[in-house]
């Protein structure tokens, strides 16, 4: 059973992020305030969830949240600034964005630059502890599929409607034959040996 607060009385953000190892498109990351009595028994980590469940989710968390944005740092960004540090601006993104200003972030993971004049605490796994953190999980992840599925339908050779971006062997193969596209990531190792991947 997910956690509706860490500290009661206090407006909490629950920030996560999707995207980050991926070798193509941007990372997202979102926020999202819940409601002191919010309460669901299907709302997981959205690893745990089905896509069809994680969609159905979506228009759950964005009507019943007090605040909810989602933030997003391109691929170009990335190869600039690292995905770590990508994956923290996409969170500082969304939460720019809160019509409501929170008490505290709850972020998920281990590490976190820190937002202007806003403390936080970093929650290891913490979108299976957190309904706030598991909200933003499911609105990062769904958005984000979004975005790759249009990318699909422009690039299908990488197959990314299945992929979403990820390493797999068919993703790798089609990096191969067919060499890279403006929304790969140039900093990730796109192959394991790259050879003359970037050669015109």
């Amino acid at each position: 059973m997910l956690l509706p607060y860490m500290q009661d009385g206090r407006i909490e953000a629950g920030c996560d992020e999707a995207g980050r190892g991926c070798l193509a498109g941007a990372v997202f990351a979102a926020a999202v305030v819940l409601p002191p009595d919010f309460k669901s028994e299907e709302l997981n980590d959205s690893k745990q969830l089905s896509e069809r469940k994680r969609y159905a989710l979506r228009p759950l968390i964005e009507r019943e949240a007090l605040a909810w944005a989602v933030g997003v740092v391109t691929p170009e960004e990335i190869d600039r600034i690292n995905i770590l540090n990508a994956s923290f601006l996409a969170m500082h993104r969304a939460v720019d964005q809160l019509k409501i200003r929170p008490d505290h972030l709850l972020i998920d993971g281990n590490r976190f630059n820190p937002y202007p004049a806003i403390p936080h605490t970093t929650v290891v796994k913490g979108d299976g502890k957190y309904l706030s953190i598991a909200a933003a999980s499911i609105l990062a992840k769904t958005y984000r599929d979004d975005y790759m599925n249009e990318l699909a339908a422009r690039f299908p050779a990488y197959h990314w409607q299945e992929n979403k971006g990820y390493p797999t062997k068919a993703h790798r193969e089609a990096i191969r034959q067919c060499g890279i596209t403006p929304y790969h990531r140039k900093t990730f190792t796109l192959l394991p040996r790259q050879l003359s991947l970037f050669e015109e």
